[in-house]
C-alpha cells in the first residue's frame, strides 16, 4: 500500500539553522531517500519552498480567488513529503519516524487512496 508522508515544520526553525546544521539534515534526508530507494519503498517525494511562494485558490459562486501564502496560520506549515511503499499503516509509521523532521516537528502518515 502507498503511504503519503506530510513533513511540517515550524519554518522559523529552519531559517534559524547555520549552514552546516542545514547540512547535516540534508545529508540524513539523502541517506533516507537512499535507503527507501535501495529497499523499494520510495516511489516520490520532495522538498518544498517556503509558504511564501505559496499560492492558494478557491472558485467560490465560479469565480476563481486567489490569496498569497498557505491557507491557514498555523504552528507548523508543510515543507515536504514522501510517497512510500509499505506493507501496512505500522511499517509506514516506523519509516516516517526516521524522517529527520519528526525529531522537532512532526511527520502526517496518509494512505494514499486508489481509484
Amino acid at each position: 500500500m502507498q503511504y503519503m508522508l506530510l513533513i511540517y515544520e515550524d519554518e522559523k526553525n529552519w531559517a534559524k539553522m547555520s549552514e552546516a546544521e542545514k547540512g547535516k539534515v540534508f545529508s540524513e534526508y539523502g541517506q533516507l531517500s537512499d535507503d527507501l530507494k535501495k529497499t523499494g519503498r520510495y516511489v516520490g517525494g520532495n522538498p518544498l519552498q517556503p509558504t511564501s511562494t505559496a499560492t492558494t485558490v478557491r472558485v467560490r459562486s465560479g469565480k476563481r480567488l486567489t490569496t498569497d501564502g498557505p491557507f491557514a496560520e498555523t504552528k507548523e506549515q508543510l515543507g515536504g513529503y514522501y510517497i512510500i511503499e509499505a506493507k501496512d499503516l505500522d511499517e509506514a509509521i516506523s519509516l516516517a519516524a526516521r524522517v529527520p523532521t519528526a525529531r522537532t516537528g512532526s511527520i502526517e502518515v496518509r494512505p494514499i487512496m486508489k481509484i
